[in-house]
Formats: structure tokens, sequence, C-alpha cells
């Protein structure tokens, strides 16, 4: 492998390379070690579609010379996350005559691969799916891991099935021609694993802003890898959800319950993600867990990297607290959500009084 690529596995029952590096799209081997069959189907959207569906299209085609191949594009935006177009999805696969060793190739963001990765889990019951995501959010989270929904309007990702990829490459030169504001929103989760796990990596942020702003390739490079190292290390121990996992969460009860209220048409997953985030160490704060300096910093830090950190305005509190009553982390004992002690250091947190997230929503 190039010295210019780096690659990590994430360990478990079915384990999986996630490859990090420039050109991986045109890279027709790398891309064709998915396969175990003839038959592959791409699923992307209309914005990324234009920039590289040929691209990867031509490489699986070169690398594997007969491949039936198939494409499904879905309108950008969470907005297309729903069961109308899973179903779309079930279809091209029925066209294609999809058999059990047909591959899906995810070629997008979380939305992309949210979706693509249910289809493929519930493809006479499970095929493989390779993620090929394009955003810096994407790589860093929705597509490491296997979890993929779609969303109701009653609430996100209420829909879904864990379903590890094949395999993830993600290409850093998609970075490249992603718009300034998503740029933006994958580092609001890049800034998360400093945030639950190591705060040297919090120090190394602050440090390297402008590098990552700029986007520095290097620096973005050591910030996927080191967030994947972090995801990849949790979902090896936890791979469903029932314990350590969990922490992964931390802002995102607050943060699904803001892009439920706003229909999916405010702010951006990362966005509602930075608003959690500093959410969730106020409520810890408020709860007498951690200092409120922590929080502090860590509001100053997601500022400087350009991301809202207060409620949009309009969201009503109650409205707020009553979807996150209904979001798939919730128990029956009580609302739960991730909070910390202290920068690196985050903790479940169960049966949270209804009064004490009002007080850090109002």
């Amino acid at each position: 492998m190039s010295a210019r690529l780096r690659a990590l596995e994430v360990a478990g029952e079915r384990p999986y390379d996630i490859t990090i590096g420039a050109g991986l799209l045109a890279a027709g081997e790398l891309l064709g070690a998915g396969l175990r069959g003839r038959q592959a189907l791409l699923v992307t959207d209309d914005n990324v579609a234009p920039l590289y569906a040929d691209q990867v299209e031509t490489a699986l085609r070169n690398a594997r010379p007969g491949l039936a191949m198939a494409r499904f594009v879905l309108p950008a935006g969470e907005a297309s996350k729903t069961l109308e177009q899973f179903g779309g999805a079930l279809d091209a696969l029925a066209e294609l005559g999809a058999r059990r060793d047909a591959c899906v190739f995810a070629l997008g963001g979380g939305v992309v691969g949210d979706l693509a990765g249910f289809a493929a889990a519930c493809w006479m019951r499970g095929i493989d799916c390779v993620q090929l995501p394009t955003t810096l959010l994407a790589m860093v989270d929705s597509s490491v891991g296997g979890k993929t929904a779609v969303d109701l309007p009653q609430g996100k990702n209420l829909v879904g099935a864990f379903h590890p990829p094949r395999a993830v490459l993600a290409d850093t030169a998609t970075l490249r021609t992603l718009p300034e504001r998503e740029l933006r929103a994958g580092l609001a989760e890049v800034i998360k694993y400093g945030a639950i796990r190591d705060a040297a990596f919090l120090d190394w942020l602050e440090a390297n802003a402008a590098g990552l702003l700029a986007r520095d390739e290097t620096a973005l490079a050591e910030a996927i890898a080191r967030s994947c190292e972090h995801k990849a290390a949790i979902v090896a121990l936890d791979p469903f959800e029932h314990g350590e996992r969990a922490l992964l969460n931390f802002g995102h009860t607050f943060a699904h319950a803001i892009e439920t209220a706003q229909g999916y048409g405010g702010l951006n997953h990362g966005e509602a993600v930075a608003v959690g985030m500093v959410l969730a160490a106020r409520l810890s704060g408020h709860l007498g867990l951690a200092p409120a300096e922590a929080g502090e910093r860590l509001q100053s830090l997601l500022g400087r990297f350009g991301l809202p950190v207060q409620l949009p305005p309009g969201l009503a509190p109650a409205r707020l607290l009553d979807l996150m009553r209904l979001d798939k982390k919730a128990r029956g004992d009580g609302l739960r959500f991730i909070g910390w002690e202290r920068p690196g250091q985050a903790r479940i947190l169960a049966d949270v009084p209804a009064e004490a997230v009002l007080a850090v929503l109002g």
C-alpha cells in the first residue's frame, strides 16, 4: 500500500478495513476487492453523481470486466432519507436482479451511506455494502460502524439495522469539492472524539484549526485517521450499542430533536451536533458533574471552527423534550443523555430529570 494511504481495521465478528487517502475512487482494484459476485448497485445523490459516479463506475468496470452495474440517484439532502427512497433503492436492486453475492456501493455523505446501507441490510436479508464517503462527516462517523437507517416524520433514524460494511474507502480528494458548510459540519464530529475520549486530541485540534479549515490534506488525513481509530475501537467493543458505544452519541440526543423539530431543513447534522454538544456539556454542569469552564472551552473551540453554539430561535423547549423522549437512545426508565465529567471523559447519564433538560434548553 502507498505510504500516502492509511489503513486500519475495525475488529469484530465481521472485521473490515478503513482505507484513507487521495485517489481511492479511481483505484479499481481496491474498489473491486469488495465484490464477491458480478453485480453492483451504485447509490449516490444528485450533487455527488456528476462529480464522481462515472469515475467509480469506470474504475469498477475496468477492474471487473463483465460487471453488471446499475445506479440509483437520490435528491441530495436529509429530506431524502425516507422509506420512499429506501423503497426506490430496493426497486433498483430488483431491476438489477441482484443475487446474494451482489454489492451496494454507497457514494456520498451520511444520507446516502445510511440509506444504501439499510437497503443492503434488507435485500435478501443482507448483501455486501462498500461505503465510499465523500464528506468529512461521513468519513469520520456514519460510514464506520454499520449503523444504517432512514428517518420518519416523528424522528431521525427510527427505522434501521446494524449492518457492517465490507469496506470503507475514504477518498480525501473529494474534500476539495466539499462545500464550506459541510466541511465545518464534519469537523463537529471530529471534535466529538476529543470530547468523549481524547483530551489531547482537543489540544491538537486547537493548534491545527487553521490548517483544517484551509483543507490542508495532511491535517485532514490525520484528523480522519484519529477519529476513525477512536470509533473503530469503540465499535469493536460494543457493535450493537449495548454499552460504551452509546458514548458516540455525545450531543446527539439534543441534535436529533433539533433536526426533527426543524423538519430536517434547518441546521444540518454536524451543526446540530455542535449545538447538542454545548447543551450536553451544559447539562453535565447543571447536574454538578463537570466544571462550567470545560463547557466554555468546548463552546469556544466549536465557535472557532465556525459552528453554531446556540439553540436556533423558534424551537420550543417542551417540543424538543417530547422529541427526545421518542429518540431511539431513550429508555423506559427515563431520559438518557451522554454527558461528561471533563474533556476526554464522557459518561452515560440515565434517568435525567425533565426539569434539568428544560433548564439548559431555556
